[in-house]
């Protein structure tokens, strides 16, 4: 069970690894680098260069690393095409160069982590993987986090968002804008306020079927949950300004390239549009290690430039047992993961639970998630007509343009806009004070152990809190 949280913000329980207390060894004050290096010293790590079956791969270059499983795709099928997403030690213009010559076709430049995304003969990756200093992981397909069901509204009390709504005596302050990765979003509707506090809707999806605006209704959804404002149908920040970066087709898929060329957009236009939240109600495919996927590289350099990264845990847990974190970016021990809870018949924690489908445990290297949960499911919210949710899920619509809908991607945006109601309070906060004050104020649920992390978000309390502790930091 928890203990309660010391005066240093640290909490002496399994949530921070398998080691039980956090210690300043592991998380530091040096970023990014001093967390990889103490990982792969307490980390068993298979040789690079070992294929799945554990057999001798192809030669690596000095510095390279390799997926096993690409490895194994590679060997067993060498005439298909494969995804691949190529991070050079020496920047994005060395991994094109260096994957020019093998047949390659280059499909993005991916600046921010010093990388390119390309497709090539499964037959050539011995080759390239002969270069040195390089990273070398698939281009996996980005699934997203939510599932479908019913709903109460309940949430915006049981979570406590609705004590910063403000009134029309006591307006809230204003929020930063929050940026939703996700499938576009039907700007012109009421809960955006016809459009007025959507920024933009931007397109970066490679993908050939997909339709302006929201042509699969997950994002529409996601961002009314975050920051709607329609009468009735309040998301947890509602004067927050919402960009739309939409990576996903009409049927719900994307390339893991596409979400990272979403953190590179919202990082080159931070300070224009003020972003100081992003969401991220997905997940990759493919299983890494944190210090080699480079999604995660992704969200941790938004993190580490002042932009709070919330990412969904998963749908694919079990009620008979953990089932791990395994998949960017939710794995990642910087940004807060959200585990979903189901906030039974009334806004009092007593009948609360987590939801059985809700991803829990240890990451491929040792890190307890999710840190927190929200309500996900039994949600209520916007969805366009012509969606693809509601043709696959006509039972699930609620009324015109609304559904019933859970996941942990419902539960993801309720701390995002919780998060920007924070910064609006406390703008000079970091992302690591920001998950401190949520993870300090949080109720813990009865008989959940682990799997809600270290409770159930209370926004308000969390808005409240004077000295937050940076909860990346023992």
């Amino acid at each position: 069970m928890r203990s309660s949280t010391s005066g240093t913000g640290s909490r002496a329980n399994a949530l921070w690894g398998k080691g039980g207390k956090r210690a300043n060894a592991l998380w530091g004050r040096g970023g990014r680098s001093s967390l990889i290096a103490t990982v792969a010293a307490l980390t068993l790590i298979a040789p690079l260069a070992a294929v799945a079956g554990g057999s001798p791969a192809a030669d690596v270059g000095a510095g390279t690393f390799v997926s096993a499983d690409l490895l194994a795709k590679a060997k067993q099928n060498p005439g298909t095409k494969i995804h691949v997403i190529i991070q050079s030690s020496s920047g994005a213009a060395d991994a094109s160069a260096k994957v020019s010559g093998i047949g390659a076709q280059l499909r993005r430049r991916l600046s921010l982590i010093g990388a390119v995304a390309a497709d090539m003969p499964a037959g050539r990756l011995a080759a390239l993987a002969k270069q040195p200093g390089l990273t070398i992981t698939a281009d996996a397909p980005v699934k997203l986090s939510g599932s479908l069901s019913s709903s109460t509204q309940l949430w915006p009390y049981a979570s406590g968002v609705s004590g910063l709504w403000g009134s029309t005596f006591s307006p809230a302050p204003q929020a930063p804008t929050i940026a939703v990765v996700d499938s576009g979003i039907q700007a012109n509707r009421a809960d955006f306020d016809g459009g007025a506090r959507v920024l933009g809707n931007v397109n970066l999806t490679s993908l050939p079927n997909n339709s302006p605006g929201d042509g699969r209704g997950h994002g529409t959804f996601v961002a009314g949950i975050a920051a709607g404002s329609a009468a009735g149908a309040a998301g947890a920040a509602p004067n927050a300004r919402i960009l739309s970066i939409d990576v996903m087709d009409d049927s719900g898929k994307a390339y893991t390239s596409d979400v990272i060329a979403a953190c590179d957009y919202i990082l080159a236009n931070k300070a224009a549009f003020n972003i100081r939240v992003a969401n991220f109600s997905l997940h990759s495919s493919a299983k890494n290690h944190f210090y080699n996927d480079p999604l995660d590289r992704a969200v941790e350099k938004l993190w580490f430039n002042g932009v709070f990264v919330v990412a969904a845990a998963g749908n694919y847990g079990s009620s008979g047992g953990p089932s791990g974190v395994l998949y960017a970016p939710g794995n990642d021990p910087f940004v807060l993961t959200v585990g979903a809870v189901d906030v039974g018949t009334s806004v009092y924690r007593y009948d609360d639970s987590v939801a059985p489908w809700s991803a829990w445990g240890y990451t491929e290297d040792g890190f307890s998630k999710p840190e927190v949960a929200a309500p996900g499911r039994y949600m209520v919210g916007p969805v366009p007509s012509t969606a693809t949710l509601v043709t696959e899920r006509p039972d699930h619509v609620v009324s015109l343009g609304y559904m019933e809908l859970s996941g942990t991607s419902f539960a993801a945006p309720v701390v995002a806009g919780a998060a920007a109601q924070i910064l609006a309070r406390h703008p000079s906060w970091s992302p690591d004070q920001v998950k401190g004050a949520l993870m300090l104020t949080a109720a813990p649920l009865a008989n959940a152990g682990n799997a809600a992390g270290v409770g159930e978000i209370r926004a308000a309390r969390a808005a409240s809190t004077g000295a937050p502790p940076n909860a990346n930091a023992g």
